[in-house]
């Protein structure tokens, strides 16, 4: 986790989570000013949360395809415990994907938030040039949110495909414990493979404009 968020801070609002899970955000926003957490400070860490579960979820989804892989090699043996972790790597995937929605709502919850603060504060400017500067940096931080929301975005639509298919072939794989059964999943295995190398890609780069919102935020603090 970056160090935006100091370890002595962290403790003094940890009483103040059940804000945020009783769906109060304006309330847990509020309270986390009181100790120094405003808007963009969290942000920014929910952005770093958000960029850590989906590399959570790109090692997931890898370790599903070689499970696959190892279902359709099959040459012998008991075939009902490799049913089982399919189902298994199907399950933690499905998770994985889950975790990654909710971060990325987390994200787009306090990043609505702080836009309208900021957009509602220019108003209470004196100071043209002041007010005119903060214009360009709202500008700019909404240009380079709006390019990373989209990134996160396209990473989570491809998951579903992939969690689609994967559980198509466990429940296939479940009424069909013989042979035949692997060689009908053999017929899937590049399909499967191609969109799971193409989630991986564009997972890659949400990540990677996660690393540059939260680099250029964090030098305009």
């Amino acid at each position: 986790m970056i160090n935006s968020l100091n370890t002595m801070k962290k403790c003094l609002v940890g009483g103040l989570l059940a804000l945020s899970l009783t769906g109060c955000q304006s309330a847990y926003y509020s309270a986390m000013e009181q100790v120094g957490f405003h808007k963009r400070d969290i942000l920014v860490d929910r952005v770093d949360s958000a960029k850590e579960a989906q590399e959570e979820a790109q090692e997931q989804f890898k370790d599903a395809l070689e499970q696959y892989k190892s279902v359709v090699s099959f040459d012998g043996g008991e075939l009902e415990s490799l049913y089982n972790r399919l189902e298994a790597e199907y399950e933690d995937s499905k998770a994985a994907a889950e975790g990654v929605t909710s971060h990325i709502a987390k994200v787009e919850d306090v990043a609505e938030a702080l836009f309208e603060e900021w957009q509602e504060e220019l108003e209470q400017y004196q100071n043209r040039r002041l007010k005119s500067q903060s214009e360009r940096q709202l500008r700019d931080t909404r240009s380079r949110y709006r390019k990373l929301i989209a990134s996160m975005k396209k990473a989570e639509k491809r998951m579903e495909p992939v969690l689609t298919a994967l559980n198509d072939n466990v429940l296939f794989l479940k009424h069909n414990l013989n042979a035949r059964a692997i060689g009908a999943l053999k017929g899937e295995l590049s399909t499967i493979r191609q969109d799971v190398d193409i989630l991986i890609r564009d997972m890659q780069a949400a990540i990677n404009e996660s690393d540059k919102f939260i680099e250029t935020l964090g030098k305009n603090q």
